[in-house]
């Protein structure tokens, strides 16, 4: 496994809301972090139909932008009920003409398993994936998984994507409902992410 040892580092997303979490979990690393967004780079056309292969897609065209060490992220909500979906295609389920509305995709995850009456609770996940790739096309990938259900109506304004309808197990609030703090440790990207400090970060 690949030691991380530069100190730059690009986060490849345009997503507000997921460099703002890389970002803190990056933060005791003493590693500057820049977002592909902010170097005016190109979102790739995300043609896989895993997690693993579109942080790669993502990652490695960040690095070769770049020339810097990039991390990517693709992540998104499964619902046992839907048969997986909307998984990878998560992001897809919230565009409309005017951009994301993750309210209207969290009503068609709900609306689709209330026509097909799927019993309660409604079992989900989320996925997260970070694909750490060098500009030599080298990567390093990290998988982590947070359980949980769907709930209706949405509850909480923190967070972002599908947070608001997502229960963690075991757990009595939302990640909508969560103060960072309290949705950190139970969250997919920081499990995928103490697997990356593990392999890449630790001395």
């Amino acid at each position: 496994m690949r030691k991380f040892d530069d100190n730059k580092l690009v986060i490849a997303t345009h997503n507000a809301g997921k460099l703002r979490e890389i970002s803190t979990l990056l933060a005791p690393f003493d590693v500057e972090v820049v977002s592909a967004g902010s170097l005016g780079l190109e979102e790739p056309e995300e043609t896989e139909t895993t997690f693993a292969g579109n942080a790669r897609i993502k990652a490695h065209f960040a690095a070769k932008a770049s020339n810097l060490p990039a991390l990517a992220d693709d992540s998104g909500i499964e619902v046992d009920a839907l048969g997986g979906r909307p998984g990878v295609f998560t992001a897809d389920w919230a565009e409309t003409p005017g951009g994301r509305d993750f309210v209207l995709a969290m009503t068609k995850v709900w609306d689709e398993c209330e026509s097909i009456s799927a019993p309660e609770p409604r079992l989900a996940r989320f996925k997260a994936t970070l694909c750490l790739a060098w500009p030599d096309g080298h990567d390093e990938v990290f998988e982590g998984v947070a359980e949980g259900q769907l709930v209706w109506p949405m509850r909480g304004d923190r967070g972002f994507g599908f947070d608001p309808v997502f229960l963690p197990e075991g757990q009595n609030l939302t990640f909508g409902e969560m103060a960072p703090e309290q949705k950190a440790p139970l969250a997919h990207r920081t499990k995928a992410f103490d697997k990356l400090v593990a392999g890449c970060f630790a001395r």
